[in-house]
């Protein structure tokens, strides 16, 4: 069900606890449907508190906040969106969609692009979007597991 009636605004995260605690509640409950075990548990140590930490210093963090409540997080690094999760009780109302148009228009005013690397669970909304897929990439993960992603890319106006 969708819910129109909301403000979000985007709030600077000052800290790497809250993102991480996003991160991996969403991650624990969501990408064991889509991916392998040692996929999934390369998510958890690619978002977990010391690499978003190390990620302050070169990613714009922020939080999406709606009524007050922090229902999701995401980053900017140059041209890209990356880092974006919505909690499991706040997904399928439009926030990870109106989150996306406020992160994008922050990358169009600098860049011709937007980039992302899209999980599986995502891929369907950046699509919808007007995403790209640019590569099919993996990554063999713990025990021989693979993470398979693709790259994608949105222009300026939704034009290739």
């Amino acid at each position: 069900m969708q819910d129109k009636d909301f403000d979000m605004q985007l709030k600077r995260a000052e800290s790497p606890v809250k993102v991480a605690e996003i991160a991996e509640k969403t991650i624990r409950a969501v990408y064991p449907h889509y991916y392998p075990s040692g996929a999934v548990q390369f998510f958890l140590d690619l978002h977990n508190e010391q690499r978003i930490r190390e990620a302050f210093v070169w990613e714009d963090i922020y939080f999406a906040v709606v009524q007050g409540k922090i229902v999701g997080t995401g980053s900017v690094r140059g041209n890209e969106i990356c880092r974006l999760f919505i909690l499991p009780e706040y997904q399928a109302k439009g926030y990870g969609s109106r989150m996306m148009d406020l992160l994008e228009d922050m990358v169009f005013r600098k860049h011709h692009a937007v980039h992302i690397d899209a999980s599986f669970p995502a891929e369907s909304m950046y699509l919808k979007r007007g995403y790209r897929i640019k590569t099919y990439e993996k990554i063999e993960t713990e025990g021989g597991d693979y993470l398979c992603y693709h790259t994608m890319e949105k222009a300026a106006g939704g034009k290739e």
